[in-house]
């Protein structure tokens, strides 16, 4: 029986979680620049920080799939949905065990092999989250739900890369402007070891263990039944679409550093308040998104959709306050979010809609950026993060939308395009070291592009199958 309202007690421990895959993955964007310098790599070699920890998606998943089909059940169905999240998170604390032999010996494959074991057990967490922060509350809410936890994964983009920044040079006030591999390893084993405690503590939460057994979807209504989701063509395009979507969303973030070091002159300690910014703006933008998960009216709700950004942005400015940053320079973006609070209310909940106005917005950003110099062009291309931020769940649910008794299938497919993240880096990267990093954000600008054309080629294929996009709500949760 589907709960009535949010189970907070079980959603809580689950959103510890979400908060752990962000603070891994913008952390990985302080750790890019240290590499670089300490093993001279070239930029495009650097971003194999990345490729290693998004491909580990990938892999986990296609392990997932052969796993099930050698047991002839689902893995998570067998071993129970709790039990699937402690495996998942004592293989990330595996991982960072690694780095302690890598610093050891400066092997920069070992450190990144360690990064690629971290991320598969993010891949099997992320495949057991999903529904069950779907089942904590009732399923109308349940995207607003997987919003929220985006939100917190955004709480933990948002305060990683200052905390790793502070365990690799200290204060901000530190005179210290260089990092020792030696100094990486202790906030990794630190992370491993809040990965066993949040797995010991999820062993004896609320969580269920299993899910209620859902009757096979059928083929919905006015759509087509076809044979498998690979027959659909909004999702073929709308893989492509999520594969882009986290190339842009990390290659902005994990190329940001080299840019402000080479034009700006920026040391590696003080780029750390920039990259939070950037992940905040993704928390920004989620929170916005995740008022309707609580049960607030009409009235109250369209206020917290515009206080909700800047309440976020609070947060931000008070996590680099407490890291003894300098604010000043920050007070400025309340009026990027502006632009941001605009574009949203002019997709009017649309989730095609959102995606073409937030990709064209996302567009002018990343031009801005690469056609300015100095901070300007710094903001530009952090308020990427603001554009980014709503842009998985709705691409999520134009995809699978019409699929039927395949929706599973085909959300198990979207997932493995996190890979993205891991290829479309480096390839800024390598057109970086062949024209100049301030250019390579073309790439961005292409990624933008294609999700603006699958926002309008999208709306015609479901409209062709009979599909209102009227009604149509953002699933899914990155």
């Amino acid at each position: 029986m589907e709960n009535k309202s949010t189970n907070w007690g079980q959603f809580i421990p689950l959103a510890s979680v979400f908060f752990f895959w962000g603070f891994v993955a913008a952390s990985n964007d302080i750790l890019i620049p240290v590499f670089k310098k300490e093993f001279n790599l070239s930029q495009f070699q650097s971003q194999l920080v990345a490729t290693a920890f998004y491909i580990a998606y990938t892999v986990g998943s296609i392990i997932y799939m052969i796993v099930s089909s050698l047991l002839k059940v689902d893995l998570i169905n067998k071993i129970g949905y709790k039990n699937g999240l402690i495996l998942g998170l004592a293989i990330s604390a595996l991982g960072t065990l690694l780095f302690i032999p890598a610093a050891n010996i400066g092997s920069f494959n070992l450190m990144i092999s360690a990064l690629f074991i971290v991320g598969l057990g993010f891949s099997l967490q992320q495949i057991v989250a999903n529904p069950l922060a779907i089942l904590v509350g009732p399923s109308s809410t349940g995207s607003q739900r997987l919003t929220m936890a985006g939100g917190i994964n955004n709480f933990g983009t948002t305060i990683g890369p200052l905390i790793v920044t502070f365990a690799i040079f200290g204060s901000a006030a530190s005179a210290n402007t260089e990092a020792s591999i030696e100094s990486v390893k202790i906030p990794y084993l630190v992370l491993g070891a809040a990965f066993l405690l949040v797995a010991l503590f999820l062993k004896f939460s609320s969580l269920p263990d299993t899910v209620i057994k859902e009757e096979e979807k059928a083929d919905v209504p006015g759509s087509v039944n076809r044979k498998s989701a690979f027959s659909y063509p909004q999702l073929i395009l709308g893989m492509i679409a999520i594969f882009l979507y986290v190339g842009v969303e990390v290659s902005t973030a994990s190329n940001l550093p080299a840019y402000m070091q080479d034009n700006l002159g920026l040391l590696t300690k003080d780029i750390a308040p920039y990259i939070s910014l950037y992940w905040a703006s993704m928390m920004i933008g989620r929170w916005t998104g995740a008022v309707e998960a609580f049960d607030f009216r009409a009235g109250i709700t369209k206020i917290l959709r515009f206080l909700a950004p800047y309440l976020a942005f609070g947060v931000f400015l008070l996590v680099n306050f407490i890291a003894d940053h300098d604010l000043a320079p920050f007070y400025i973006y309340a009026l990027v979010i502006l632009a941001m609070i605009v574009c949203d209310i002019l997709s009017k909940g649309n989730p095609a809609r959102m995606v073409l106005i937030f990709s064209l917005a996302g567009i002018v950003a990343l031009l801005i950026g690469m056609f300015s110099t100095g901070m300007a062009s710094v903001y530009a291309f952090t308020s990427v993060g603001l554009f980014c931020s709503t842009l998985w769940p709705c691409i999520f649910a134009l995809a699978i939308k019409g699929l039927g008794r395949h929706t599973n299938q085909g959300s198990g497919f979207l997932i493995m395009m996190i890979m993205g993240g891991g290829i479309i880096a480096p390839l800024q990267g390598v057109i970086a070291d062949k024209t100049s990093i301030h250019f390579s954000f073309i790439v961005g600008v292409l990624c933008f592009a294609y999700l603006a054309f699958y926002a309008i080629a999208v709306t015609g294929i479901l409209k062709k199958q009979g599909i209102d996009l009227k009604d149509l709500k953002a699933e899914g949760g990155h």
